[in-house]
């Protein structure tokens, strides 16, 4: 049976996944991209707007050490 993948970025592997998440403007769209295909569309804003600060970098951290980015909610 296969499994429903829940990896953000589209259910590509880790190791690609930390790839895009290290490089700026990737980790910006792609988490956007990503809240809007959750649903989340304040979210989806809010990383449009604020997505190359602090949120990058919690994104890259949590993606290395958790294989997903920050959801807040």
């Amino acid at each position: 049976m296969a499994k429903n993948s829940t990896k953000d970025y589209f259910g590509l592997s880790r190791i690609l996944s930390i790839i895009l998440a290290i490089i700026p403007v990737t980790s910006w769209i792609l988490g956007a991209i990503t809240r809007f295909k959750d649903g989340h569309i304040i979210c989806g804003l809010v990383r449009l707007i604020f997505g190359w600060n602090i949120i990058w970098i919690l994104d890259l951290v949590l993606m290395i050490l958790q294989g997903h980015i920050l959801k807040i909610f």
